[in-house]
């Protein structure tokens, strides 16, 4: 049941309202003045407030203002019979939800109040909705290397430097780029993603500049490009190593500038973003191949990151397995599991190539296929347990009588022994092993690999 303060120095109002409210469903109770109202607030924490402007004492828009400043998330109603449009504009600035005028109209009151609280009830399961996605992009861990990176991610997100993040694959440089932002003052701004590896090399400026109506065939309409969708918010380009170098001169031109023109089009539009780019490539190898502008990596690099491999930091990998244990039963609604210590043991004794991300992939495939709630070193893959019987590569079986045969059989048991791992899925195992997926589907071919599902 909903409770709604009356606050309202008129007894006849106050008593009209009650019987109509608990005919609603509601709960009314009662104010007849501002600096009452303040103490039934902190006492009774009302759903919502119907507040009449003129009173004795303080009057509504001090009461109003007042509590706003206590009870931000407060809903607020304002009454009056000498309404004007000066009036109502200022308590709406001051918070009020809306203004309705005496001598009040029941249907309007009640369908008022009927969208406020329904307003009060999106805003509440946004909060939950941010909270859970704030919680689903936690970095955890509480090794030295994490403790030194979430320091400084704390120190560099408030100001407005661009950074540069660079990591192996799968260790998470996704985490802290939305880490930086969350902490920034751009927090309530867009933080707009763009994976330069994954968008063919003829699409990438459309997509990050956008297209006017008609620039090239299949543009039939203005399209807005993530610089345009980012403004005043962070702009996340990942894999920034792999971006041509034509794209490079355009992306820093817009960083120098501040502005930029749509593919097919003339008209200037200015944007404000704060640029994270993050690569697993060494940048600096890159610019001496002739591969990357050394002018845009020194424009990028103002705040450099360096997100460390799982090998380095394992004894961060009980807290991620617990983390993920969890998170994938809830998803699955299974009753939460959890690894005995022999099987904990075991995860910190292997050297994941794939980092957080195959302990991820790993932890969600346990969840699902292990029967029981208890997980032990029988249920973990053969590499993992320690078992010889398809485990780690077999070094000692390869028969090759020189280094290229020897090469090819150790690439394709070390492929076979991934797609074990990741249950045949080709995708998921490129990623992994940081191979294009079509290069993977060629070496499947060409070492006749049966793929088994």
């Amino acid at each position: 049941m909903k409770t709604i303060l009356i606050v309202d120095d008129e007894p006849n109002i106050r008593l009209s309202l009650e019987g109509i409210f608990q005919d609603e469903g509601f709960r009314p109770i009662f104010s007849a003045s501002g600096e009452e109202a303040l103490d039934k607030i902190r006492d009774e924490n009302p759903d919502l407030m119907l507040l009449d402007i003129w009173m004795p004492g303080i009057d509504g828009l001090e009461t109003l203002r007042r509590a706003k400043e206590q009870w931000p998330d407060l809903l607020v109603i304002m009454m009056s019979g000498h309404g004007t449009i000066e009036t109502a504009v200022k308590a709406l600035k001051l918070g009020a939800y809306d203004f309705i005028e005496k001598p009040l109209a029941l249907e309007k009151v009640l369908t008022c109040i009927q969208n406020a609280l329904k307003m009060g009830q999106l805003l509440e399961e946004n909060r939950n909705l941010r909270a859970r996605i704030g919680k689903a992009h936690e970095m955890i861990g509480s090794s030295e290397a994490i403790r030194v990176l979430k320091e400084q991610i704390s120190i560099a997100a408030p100001t407005s430097g661009w950074v540069l993040i660079t990591g192996e694959n799968g260790t998470g440089k996704e985490l802290v780029a939305r880490a930086i932002h969350s902490l920034s003052q751009r927090r309530d701004k867009p933080f707009i993603e763009v994976n330069c590896a994954a968008i063919p090399e003829d699409l990438i400026e459309s997509e990050l500049f956008g297209h006017e109506k008609g620039s090239f065939t299949g543009a039939t309409a203005l399209r807005k490009g993530k610089f345009d969708l980012a403004h005043e918010g962070t702009l996340f380009l990942d894999e920034i190593g792999d971006m041509s170098l034509k794209t490079q001169a355009k992306v820093l031109r817009i960083l120098q500038e501040r502005k930029f023109e749509r593919v097919g089009g003339s008209r200037t539009i200015e944007v404000d973003v704060r640029v994270i780019a993050a690569t697993n490539k060494n940048l600096e190898e890159q610019i001496a191949q002739g591969n990357f502008r050394e002018d845009l990596f020194y424009r990028l690099n103002v705040l450099p990151f360096h997100v460390p491999p799982l090998r380095e930091r394992k004894e961060d990998i009980p807290a991620l397995a617990k983390h993920f244990l969890e998170h994938f039963s809830r998803q699955e609604s299974r009753e939460i599991k959890s690894l005995t210590p022999e099987a904990v043991a075991a995860l910190k004794n292997y050297s994941w190539p794939g980092n957080v991300r195959e302990l991820k992939n790993l932890i969600e495939r346990l969840v699902i296929m292990t029967p029981s709630n208890e997980i032990t070193p029988a249920h973990l893959p053969n590499h993992l347990a320690g078992r010889q019987d398809g485990g780690a590569i077999r070094r000692s079986g390869i028969d090759a009588s020189n280094f290229r045969e020897a090469k090819e059989e150790f690439e394709r048991e070390f492929i076979v022994q991934k797609l074990e791992e990741n249950d045949w899925n080709i995708s998921r195992t490129a990623e992994i092993i940081d191979l294009e997926r079509s290069n993977l589907h060629r070496k499947i071919k060409s070492f006749g690999i049966e793929l088994k599902k």
